[in-house]
């Protein structure tokens, strides 16, 4: 993969190989792994997708703009590419395949779980939830000997007790539309990733997070550029 020197990245080994995560910002991957390239959430207004490597899988959490932005995700389709996403998603980009909550699918033999991104507590005004149980999915991806969760724009669910031997963890920290700092700590005690990141957290203070979870020897957590 064709690195951008003004994005950060990071690399683990895995049993089949590397694993690079580049942070393109806000809910925006890339993952680059046994040869294939995974795109979540692509953001035109975070990068050039022009100038980003082609994807063979795309996985787009939900539906708001910020998360499935069309004229991005456009940029980086090949012929061939596979496209992941929630129901909610399919009038805008058809073609698609759909995954509900619960669902887990090989996909260019890559196994992917769908799991839960919901609120509970933060609402609009006229009460509904700015993401409604069922619309929206988060993802634990399979790569080789890891499991790697990428959480979309959710709170601290009852679901997340379910979650076992994630080693990568994302989970959003952005007011008021999913977590405090406070609800990301408590979230990823719930499942004990070996190393957290927390994104999409617009102007909230990772250093908070950080101080949260410093006394849990078992969970490192890692700030990279991800507002």
């Amino acid at each position: 993969m064709t690195k951008d020197a003004t994005l950060e990245s990071d690399q683990f080994p895995t049993a089949n190989g590397p694993l690079d995560i580049t942070f393109i910002g806000h809910g925006s991957l890339i993952l680059a792994w046994n040869g294939m390239i995974i795109h979540i959430d692509p953001f035109g207004r975070l990068a050039d997708y022009g100038l980003l490597p082609k994807a063979d899988l795309i996985l787009v959490t939900h539906g708001h703009g910020d998360h499935l932005d069309v004229n991005a995700l456009k940029q980086i389709l090949t012929s061939s590419t596979q496209i992941i996403y929630s129901k909610s998603c399919e009038p805008l980009i058809p073609g698609g395949l759909v995954m509900n909550n619960g669902d887990k699918k090989s996909i260019l033999n890559l196994q992917v779980e769908a799991v839960p991104a919901y609120n509970l507590v933060h609402k609009h005004e006229n009460g509904g939830p700015y993401h409604p149980k069922g619309e929206g999915n988060g993802y634990v991806l399979n790569l080789g000997n890891l499991r790697v969760y990428i959480a979309g724009d959710t709170e601290n669910i009852p679901e997340m007790n379910l979650l076992k031997n994630i080693d990568i963890a994302f989970l959003p920290m952005n007011l008021p539309y999913t977590m405090t700092p406070e609800m990301t700590a408590q979230a990823a005690l719930s499942f004990k990733p070996r190393i957290l990141y927390p994104y999409h957290y617009g102007q909230t203070t990772t250093s908070k997070l950080v101080k949260l979870l410093q006394s849990e020897k078992d969970i490192e957590v890692r700030i990279r550029r991800m507002a």
